[in-house]
């Protein structure tokens, strides 16, 4: 760990549970000046990945603060719709046949129901990655434009992983504070709602935000959910 990651380590206190006005305020004093940072939020469930799956999709109030690459597999009059919608790269057959030869310059790929059939082709490529277009997610839709803008205006996608956390991203180490909570309480709320039916237990374990090269600043979850509705 270099000394700059020390120094910032000291300001948290790794034994207690910050409220989400506190935690925000010391993710403030953690970042670094000459950087904007990414600010990321984990979230640690107590679900088991191999019998449940939480994924969703958020719109953040204040955007994501990253610029975000949308390219959409479709066809007819859906390609003009997705092209008006902002879309960086839009095709059927051809886009298709791109990416299963390496083409990758996008962070969300977003398909068509008619489109299902070629997208299949693209599992070992997208899978792994977790770029496969997905009804849950959002990114199969016959509404390409609607979501097209969503995608490049703040909307993310959240998915639990093998370990049974979820990574996203919520926002830049510029963002106002009160831009952050907003941020992460529609963030939380979503992930809250996304339980599996049936589950029973401790949800939601432990919650962790950080700068990208800053210390992780514990919340209290029962205060979190509280506040989260």
């Amino acid at each position: 760990m270099s000394k700059k990651y020390q120094e910032l380590a000291k300001l948290v206190d790794r034994r207690k549970l910050y409220s989400l006005k506190d935690a925000i305020k010391l993710l403030k004093q953690t970042t670094r000046p000459k950087f904007v940072e990414s600010v990321d939020l984990a979230i640690k469930l107590g679900i088991d990945p191999k019998k449940n799956t939480v994924r969703g999709t958020v719109v953040l109030p204040a955007g994501s603060g990253k610029s975000m690459k949308v390219a959409v597999l479709t066809k007819g009059q859906k390609v003009k719709e997705a092209e008006e919608a902002g879309a960086d790269h839009v095709g059927a057959e051809e886009l298709v046949e791109k990416i299963s030869g390496g083409f990758m310059d996008f962070d969300v790929l977003i398909a068509s129901p008619d489109m299902m059939g070629s997208v299949g082709k693209l599992g070992k490529v997208l899978g792994s990655k977790g770029l496969m277009p997905n009804p849950k997610s959002g990114t199969v839709t016959v509404d390409i434009g609607k979501t097209v803008k969503e995608f490049k205006s703040g909307k993310v996608e959240f998915k639990v992983d093998k370990t049974a956390v979820i990574h996203m991203l919520l926002g830049k180490s510029s963002f106002k504070e009160e831009e952050l909570e907003q941020n992460f309480l529609k963030s939380f709320s979503a992930i809250v709602h996304a339980r599996p039916s049936g589950f029973e237990g401790n949800f939601v374990q432990s919650i962790t935000l950080s700068n990208t090269m800053g210390p992780g600043i514990k919340l209290d979850p029962k205060a979190a959910q509280e506040l989260a509705g």
